[in-house]
């Protein structure tokens, strides 16, 4: 089986007899008997998908033979999910070599995703540059859309900040030039006097 918790649960579940098997015994039935009953299935079907819930451990069953869920071991699961998604995004966590300037844009940006904007001004500017570095390579030039495309992706799980006011502030910080529609990051060529 898979090491990964949640690929071993899409597996186990995937085929229909273990699913209607599982929700039988969330749902109290206590025997195989109940489970055949409760899920509709045939006692040959019942057989295999509680051996099969059992083997992998989300069904447990009693010294007296009473089925039930093994709740500690989906508590599990989600405590390494978690767990596995702190390290990701300390993975991903900004290293500027400036301790000060790492530890606003983590408490700012997690995930990929911008919580929301610090209210200090230099704090702002930092996460700013911070988000204009990781999303737009120096001298290119994109198109408004795909702009507002990417800014909106780190807009996903904030609800104090949109898209168009990132853009704005990107523009006014000239982390991004604006000229008829196209923006470009300065850098990477000489950039045109009096773009703004």
């Amino acid at each position: 089986m898979a090491t990964d918790p949640t690929e071993q649960l899409v597996r186990l579940f995937a085929e229909e007899s273990r699913v209607r098997a599982f929700a039988a015994v969330a749902l109290g039935a206590g025997s195989a008997e109940q489970v055949a009953r409760a899920a509709g299935l045939s006692p040959k079907e019942t057989a295999t998908a509680l051996r099969r819930l059992r083997e992998q451990g989300v069904v447990t069953a009693a010294d007296d033979g009473e089925l039930g869920v093994a709740y500690g071991l989906f508590k599990q699961y989600a405590r390494s999910a978690a767990q596995a998604e702190n390290d990701s995004g300390a993975a991903e966590s900004p290293a500027s070599g400036d301790e000060r300037t790492d530890m606003v844009v983590r408490t700012f940006v997690r995930g990929g995703r911008l919580v929301r904007l610090p209210a200090q001004w230099a704090r702002k500017k930092l996460v700013l540059e911070y988000i204009a570095d990781r999303t737009f390579e120096p001298g290119v030039e994109y198109p408004e859309r795909t702009v507002n495309d990417k800014l909106r992706a780190w807009c996903e799980d904030s609800d104090d900040i949109d898209h168009v006011t990132l853009r704005r502030y990107l523009v006014d910080l000239h982390h991004l030039h604006r000229s008829e529609g196209v923006y470009r990051r300065p850098g990477g060529e000489t950039e045109s006097a009096g773009i703004a």
